[in-house]
């Protein structure tokens, strides 16, 4: 269990998910229980098909579940209505995608920045060239996204997901349209900016060395949480 001196991020309680099908009620995730606390990093992993990334979906409220609830810094996702729950997104939550899912009219600084203007920040480019320069890409910030390689563009993102200091950074396989190396350097600034900024990190990964880098790791098998390990300190 998580340490009782650090604040709750994440509480999860008997979360289910259920969909209709051509066969009946397929159960995607199961009587899922956890609770994260500020500051963690950690590993979903698990087959294709386990649930992952619908777990994610749920934990940052972009899907609703059948059964049990999702707490998101002391807020149930499950009483707001979609309009609260982006709210709290844009106040707590970033993102990683496998996809990059950066705004291709958009240069690298215009990426970052569109969350801190969208919030209302008072210097939106002055703390997104802040967090381009942090991420290595300070020569770089005027390229568009079709002038950046991968790795390159996989930073605007982590660095666009950071720029709020979010509580929660949700990363799904933030490595897997990344060579072997361009992905570890990509994880090793996740994991530095996870520490640097006490902002918890949530990672779904197939990889099993990223996984043991993370302070736990939540293995789901058929929608059913078997594993819930922690290193030991």
């Amino acid at each position: 269990m998580p340490d009782s001196s650090v604040s709750t991020v994440l509480h999860v309680q008997q979360l289910g998910k259920e969909v209709s099908s051509p066969e009946g009620t397929l159960t995607i995730l199961d009587d899922v229980s956890f609770t994260i606390g500020a500051g963690e990093s950690v590993a979903v992993v698990g087959a294709s098909g386990a649930g992952k990334s619908t777990l994610l979906a749920l934990l940052a409220g972009l899907d609703l579940p059948t059964h049990g609830y999702v707490e998101l810094n002391g807020t149930n996702l499950s009483s707001l209505d979609e309009d609260g729950r982006a709210r709290l997104r844009a106040e707590n939550v970033g993102f990683v995608f496998q996809s990059f899912h950066l705004v291709p009219s958009l240069n690298a600084l215009e990426n970052v920045m569109l969350p801190l203007e969208l919030g209302g920040h008072e210097k939106p480019r002055a703390a997104a060239r802040e967090i381009i320069d942090k991420v290595g890409l300070g020569e770089r910030w005027s390229h568009y996204p079709a002038q950046l390689s991968g790795g390159e563009k996989q930073r605007v993102a982590i660095a666009r997901a950071f720029a709020t200091e979010p509580a929660v950074l949700f990363a799904d396989e933030p490595t897997g349209n990344l060579d072997s190396r361009t992905g570890a350097k990509i994880m090793e600034l996740m994991f530095e900016l996870n520490r640097s900024s006490s902002t918890t990190l949530v990672l779904v990964t197939h990889d099993s060395a990223l996984a043991d880098r993370c302070d736990r790791v939540l293995a789901l098998e058929t929608g059913k949480l078997v594993s819930d390990s922690k290193e030991a300190a």
